[in-house]
């Protein structure tokens, strides 16, 4: 893409994840642009911003001042030990609604956070996400293949599947779906009003099973936002020229 960009990345656990805008004009209605790309070790241009829940590789060109730690994100009540992911995830996510949350981010690991009316973390759960599923499956059996790709290989299709391969696609996609379902419903239980924010790789795959359900049907119940860790670093770190319009997250609501 030509001219300088502002760039924002967020260093996941299987991929590099990059905010990309305009320098010259701002990103406008277009908004910002999201690469999601294998890991690099020297990136064409020093990011902004960034943060890092993967290895960053000992060769990489990043600079040591621009590196976002979990001090640098608002969201009160946050234990030292929470990953920056899920702190940008649920400081955002809060942010978005105005009210109380649950954000399901659905990458390598499933992790729910919990954000109340108060904008205050309480709490959360982690559990296999759809490729460690998937992997275990095929290392942890002589019967059952192992699936590179996670959901992206081909879930949601038959209900039932006659083919192996499809049958480990399907029962772990219904599982996340319904451990989301679940999640939700006892959020909302606990406090009236929580919202469902979908983000992560997996989301895709998710939404439409997820929207099944009548309590989820409405966009107001579950929103999906696949770049919500971006977008919020972008909020904290907007840095742009002096003179340029600020960058701002696009909207990604169904």
């Amino acid at each position: 893409m030509p001219g300088r960009q502002l760039r924002w990345l967020l260093i996941g656990n299987s991929r590099w994840h990059w905010a990309l805008a305009d320098a010259a004009g701002g990103p406008g209605e277009a908004g910002l642009h999201f690469l999601h790309q294998p890991p690099s070790a020297s990136p064409v241009e020093p990011p902004l911003a960034w943060a890092a829940v993967g290895p960053v590789p000992p060769q990489a060109a990043l600079p040591a001042a621009a590196r976002l730690g979990l001090d640098a994100v608002p969201l009160d009540g946050a234990p030292p030990w929470l990953g920056i992911d899920r702190a940008l995830a649920g400081w955002w996510a809060a942010r978005l609604t105005g009210g109380p949350v649950l954000v399901a981010d659905a990458g390598t690991v499933l992790s729910f956070t919990r954000v109340d009316a108060r904008g205050r973390f309480v709490g959360g759960r982690l559990m296999a996400g759809a490729a460690l599923q998937l992997a275990a499956m095929g290392s942890g059996t002589q019967g059952l293949p192992s699936l590179a790709g996670g959901l992206a290989a081909g879930a949601g299709g038959e209900a039932w599947p006659l083919a192996t391969d499809a049958a480990m696609l399907t029962g772990v996609a219904e599982g996340l779906a319904a451990a989301v379902l679940e999640a939700g419903r006892q959020a909302l239980a606990l406090e009236a009003g929580c919202r469902i924010v979908l983000t992560g790789g997996d989301g895709p795959t998710l939404l439409p099973l997820l929207r099944r359900w009548p309590e989820l049907a409405q966009e107001d119940a579950l929103l999906y936002r696949p770049d919500l860790c971006l977008e919020a670093l972008v909020a904290l770190r907007p840095c742009p020229p002096v003179g340029a319009p600020q960058a701002r997250p696009r909207s990604s609501r169904i």
